[in-house]
């Protein structure tokens, strides 16, 4: 009997090979530059499955790979098996313990609103967009981070199917170095079903985003700046460099114009969030101002990523501390005046907790970095190869005295860069999940790592 034929005898969900009908849309990414090829496709429906699916194929010798939401898909899967988790929905609130159960297909827009029933939110990204589990392995970095830290400082457990076909418990009190792996550590350790993650008391923020017209920007890039070394961890903030085409989805005032938009998220009183934004208003008239009070289940309004799946290519690393110097090389190489192939440059402060790790400890990389630095290119494949890596090592060389030594995997990009896997984590940090690693999947039917 086929390996096929075994899946199918033995799972409950879709098991399809490339000749089947919905073989294609089962294994489509939301990044829809990156089509996925695998041997076999295997849509999940319950720990059950993925524990039937690893003892397959590891008698098979068969890789595995996991595809949610498919955001984070750089690299595509030519081979092996390839195990969906759409199917797998579902959050469970227990209000009083301030815990969500998130099954492995779930959005941060499912768990959002489920929190906010109950007055709660989860410390997510910033798209409700993005799938949870994946996101919260690579550490994940939102539009709290500096109030509440990573994301995955909230996990409080996961369930896994490891290489051995055993669905266990990580958390604190079992499996515990396969715990601090799934903080941080991203893949290779095996198929998470389900997470607990621990929510927090908090249904309003003072936050938005002000949008300033093109001429503004070289002032407002030194300015912003100096102003984050004013606030408190309680403030949040970045701003995006945006060079929007003259589509009709986009917002009158902005369409077709190349603008900055500084955004903010403050964890307090209204009236000291108004007080501590004041400077950047000072900076002069915005063409939207949509900066106030906002409920937490609207946090992703303030980013406002992009929700249709459409192609992508993007970089991305940490930066050490950032003076005026910075702000005049930046500006010189991707500034307005700049002809660059990118929609978006985005810049976001963190420090705060982001500096601190959990009192167990966790396998994030990064914490010492201080901002963040991220570039989308022009959503158009046939640049992906030849003009837009060109154009950010342009960009990236001329910030390179900023640029920190250690990025997050989040940045990583897929590892497509060389050198980007091993830079994702200190080098203590590395060599330990590799430890992890090989302790649950000793015959390596997770790859992870470079292609």
């Amino acid at each position: 009997m086929t390996l096929i034929d075994q899946l199918r005898d033995s799972i409950s969900g879709p098991v399809l090979g490339p000749a089947d009908d919905d073989f294609a849309k089962e294994v489509a990414a939301w990044v829809l530059s990156t089509q996925h090829t695998p041997d076999i496709a295997v849509g999940l429906t319950s720990e059950e499955d993925a524990a039937a699916l690893v003892r397959l194929a590891a008698a098979a010798g068969t890789p595995v790979r996991v595809l949610a939401t498919g955001h984070g898909s750089a690299v595509p899967v030519t081979d092996g098996i390839l195990a969906t988790t759409s199917r797998l929905t579902g959050v469970t609130i227990d209000a009083d313990q301030r815990i969500a159960h998130i099954n492995a297909g779930c959005r941060w827009a499912d768990v959002i609103e489920a929190a906010g029933e109950h007055g709660l939110t989860p410390i997510a990204g910033a798209s409700a967009n993005v799938g949870c589990i994946g996101y919260t392995l690579g550490g994940g970095l939102g539009p709290l981070s500096r109030t509440y830290g990573f994301s995955s400082d909230w996990a409080r457990g996961f369930r896994v199917a490891t290489g051995s076909g055993e669905v266990v418990t990580a958390s604190a009190t079992e499996n515990p170095d396969l715990f601090w792996a799934l903080r941080g550590g991203k893949g290779g350790f095996g198929i998470v079903t389900s997470m607990d993650f621990e929510l927090v008391e908090l249904s309003t923020i003072y936050g938005g985003s002000v949008f300033f017209d093109a001429p503004l920007i070289a002032s407002a890039v030194p300015a912003w700046i100096e102003w984050t070394k004013t606030l408190p961890e309680t403030a949040n903030t970045s701003f995006v460099i945006l060079r929007l085409p003259p589509l009709e989805f986009i917002p009158e005032p902005l369409r077709g114009k190349t603008v900055i938009s500084v955004r903010f998220a403050f964890v307090g009183d209204t009236t000291e969030g108004e007080r501590l934004f004041q400077p950047i208003r000072d900076l002069g008239p915005a063409v939207i101002d949509a900066v106030g009070e906002l409920p937490t289940t609207a946090i992703a309004t303030i980013h406002n990523d992009p929700t249709d799946p459409s192609p992508s290519w993007d970089r991305g690393l940490l930066l050490d501390e950032l003076d005026a110097d910075f702000a005049k090389a930046f500006l010189d190489a991707a500034g307005p005046d700049q002809q660059v192939p990118f929609v978006a440059i985005e810049i976001r402060y963190l420090g705060g907790a982001t500096r601190r790790d959990v009192p167990e400890g966790s396998a994030v990389g990064g914490r010492g970095g201080a901002y963040t630095f991220f570039m989308a290119g022009v959503p158009d494949p046939s640049l992906f190869a030849t003009v837009l890596p060109p154009a950010a090592d342009v960009i990236l060389t001329a910030i390179g005295p900023w640029t920190a030594a250690e990025t997050t995997i989040n940045y990583a990009g897929g590892l497509t860069v060389p050198g980007s896997y091993e830079a994702s984590w200190p080098a203590e940090t590395f060599a330990r999940l590799a430890e992890v690693r090989a302790t649950y999947d000793p015959n390596q039917l997770f790859p992870y790592g470079p292609a």
